[in-house]
């Protein structure tokens, strides 16, 4: 407790004093306010003449006691913010509280009839802090982490804050069982001040004695001790003890890491640690869906075993059937298998190694679709917001696509005849072209946004990456391209800029996409290797893939060797659950590897979300603002789009 002599203690007193009568009266209050918008908040938010108005009614002496009860907590505020000479005083319909008459006042009045209450202040001096002084021998580190200065208003949670500060700095420089009681603080009325006094006993420095691991089941306790950041020996420092807990919690298999010191020291001076932890579940299986107007509806499974091994490993498998329900961008069913196994520590900590295998058939305006992809990397991690990988992906495709329109260029690509029947309702030949690709990406990232979940809000921070892929395409012909990528996201938080009241709750949001594949031209490329736009991934409002060069005259689209594309978002939380979102997008694609060659495109929209567990819940509907129509298209975009799904677009 924070004392002070001749003075009330600084605790805010909870609990209602409420007394029923037999009818509830009704009232309304008014509260001065201390022109300290902190102090203003934190007094509504205590007074139960406010809090409880609508939620728990009361009679004409409830109300009376009530009152009465905020007196107290009102001035037990008023203290904690540095005003011991402050007064608080409350009347109903003028009357004081103290009035022999106020209840029979109240009683007689009928019961529709809304009873005034004003609540107002009398400040007096504000308490500055005198001076600061420390019982017991600490580091001059440590006492500097008081972070208090003479002068300095005399806010009751700045020197309790200060205490704790004082203990975890002591426990972080080896002290243990450091102990710093309650703060005790003198009031000098003459000078307006509170002289405070920390009484500290830190006792010894210490080394981690045994480190003790409870609570496994399917984990090796060898995977776990590898993983730790503190060894027995070491000094003790509880910031290491809590880098540590961190450190396993973010391995993914466990639910739960707590750290416990025996509460004195071993025959040997040393301080015994015990990690308890609770493994996550090892077996995990999740459902997922999603619709847009333009692929429609994917339906899909997935199943993770961890620790298949007992060492963090773990095996993935996922089955998702794709464009059901006649999306205006597809023209049939497909499918997306994929089975991933990855190895934590692999060679040296922090770095794992990941194998994938998968398959895909999928039937777009822009190619038809069959392919088997194989791919192992090695993923580093570098720091908290930095990783980079490499690996090596090996993929055997089939793709149908409309030939070429110069026969040249048809022929040069290895597509002399029709070998494939045209899509409904066309007449345009198609070419079946075979690939084998053989691919070399290398990615770095930087993130900032603090999440571990792709499904998670980001509220704040960057997420950039940069990747880059040098492939090689073997067969008719064959061909060497590098494709560059790179993507970014910034999440800015409105309450650090004054323009929100709570935090986390309206954030602007910024997308950039930019990509270039050199060293092949647009045909020789092979069609899943070309960037496309439009979609919920770049531009919203337009038919996935549909912004970017076109065959004539169908309007299908060819794909690009450059892209670049652009994202605004507001977000804004409403109540627990509810929020909305309003957006503009813009970008294109070009022919060349000029990125700003292409024809820019606009779709604006705006969604709902509803937050879940998971994630938000999303509902986008967006409109294209430069809307192309016959004659300058042979299929105009679509009036508007809508996307669902799980988690935020980006």
């Amino acid at each position: 407790m924070f004392r002070r002599a001749g003075a009330y203690g600084l605790l805010i007193l909870l609990g209602s004093s409420a007394i029923w009568g037999a009818d509830p009266q009704p009232y309304r209050v008014e509260i001065g306010s201390t022109k300290d918008s902190a102090l203003n908040d934190t007094l509504k938010g205590t007074s139960e003449l406010i809090t409880l108005r609508k939620s728990a009614p009361v009679g004409p002496f409830g109300l009376i006691g009530r009152a009465r009860g905020d007196l107290e907590r009102l001035k037990a505020v008023l203290e904690s913010f540095g005003y011991y000479q402050s007064n608080v005083s409350i009347t109903i319909d003028t009357l004081p509280l103290d009035d022999p008459t106020l209840g029979d006042e109240l009683t007689q009045r009928s019961r529709d009839q809304e009873t005034q209450v004003n609540i107002a202040f009398n400040l007096g001096p504000l308490y500055h802090l005198g001076s600061i002084d420390i019982d017991g021998e600490v580091p001059p580190k440590a006492a500097a982490s008081l972070q208090l200065t003479s002068g300095a208003p005399a806010v009751a949670a700045d020197v309790v804050g200060a205490a704790e500060r004082l203990r975890k700095a002591l426990q972080d420089d080896g002290y243990a069982y450091a102990r710093v009681d309650p703060p005790h603080a003198r009031e000098n009325a003459a000078e307006r001040v509170l002289n405070v006094r920390f009484h500290v006993e830190a006792g010894e420095r210490r080394p981690l004695g045994d480190i003790r691991i409870q609570g496994l089941q399917n984990l090796k306790e060898s995977f776990v001790r590898r993983r730790l950041l503190v060894h027995s020996g070491d000094e003790y420092r509880a910031s290491a003890l809590e880098a540590a807990r961190r450190d396993l919690l973010a391995q993914g298999v466990f639910s739960q890491v707590n750290v416990h010191i025996d509460p004195a020291p071993d025959p040997q001076g040393r301080v015994p640690v015990t990690f308890d932890i609770h493994e996550r579940r090892p077996h995990v299986v999740g459902v997922t869906g999603a619709y847009s107007s333009d692929l429609g509806t994917s339906a899909g499974v997935n199943w993770t075993q961890r620790s298949v091994s007992g060492k963090g490993d773990a095996l993935s498998l996922s089955a998702s059937v794709i464009n059901l329900g006649g999306g205006t961008a597809t023209n049939g069913i497909g499918y997306d298998l994929s089975g991933k196994y990855r190895i934590p520590d692999w060679k040296t900590r922090d770095q794992s190694v990941q194998v994938s295998l998968g398959a895909l058939r999928q039937s777009l305006d822009a190619y038809d679709q069959t392919a088997v992809t194989s791919g192992v990397s090695v993923i580093r991690k570098l720091s908290r917001i930095w990783s980079v990988s490499a690996g090596f992906t090996a993929e055997r495709e089939k793709i149908v696509q409309e030939s070429p329109p110069d026969p040249q260029e048809s022929a040069a690509v290895g597509c002399t005849t029709q070998v494939a029947a045209p899509k409904p309702g066309t007449s345009e030949p198609r070419c079946t072209y075979h690939y084998t690709l053989l691919g070399l990406p290398l990615t770095a990232v930087y993130n900032t946004a603090g999440l571990e979940s792709p499904l998670a809000d980001a509220r704040k921070g960057l997420r950039v990456s940069l990747a880059v892929t040098p492939t090689f395409s073997l067969g008719h012909p064959s061909a060497k391209f590098v494709i560059t990528q790179l993507t970014g996201s910034a999440y800015f938080d409105l309450q650090h800029w004054g323009l929100a009241s709570d935090p986390g709750r309206s954030v602007l949001a910024f997308r950039a996409l930019g990509g270039l594949a050199a060293g092949a031209t647009q045909f020789s490329l092979p069609p899943d290797q070309r960037f496309y736009a439009g979609g919920s991934g770049t531009i919203r409002g337009y038919r996935y893939q549909s912004v970017g060069p076109a065959f004539i005259p169908d309007g299908n689209p060819i794909g690009g060797t450059a892209i670049n594309a652009g994202t605004v978002e507001f977000r804004q939380r409403i109540g627990t659950n509810l929020g909305f979102v309003t957006f503009v997008d813009a970008g294109n694609v070009s022919r060349t590897l000029n990125p700003l060659s292409g024809t820019l495109r606009m779709g604006a929209g705006a969604g709902v979300r509803y937050y879940t567990a998971l994630g938000p819940l999303r509902v986008d509907l967006a409109v294209p603002l430069n809307r192309r129509r016959p004659p300058e298209v042979q299929r105009a975009d679509d009036a508007f789009e809508v996307y669902i799904g799980l988690g935020q677009a980006f």
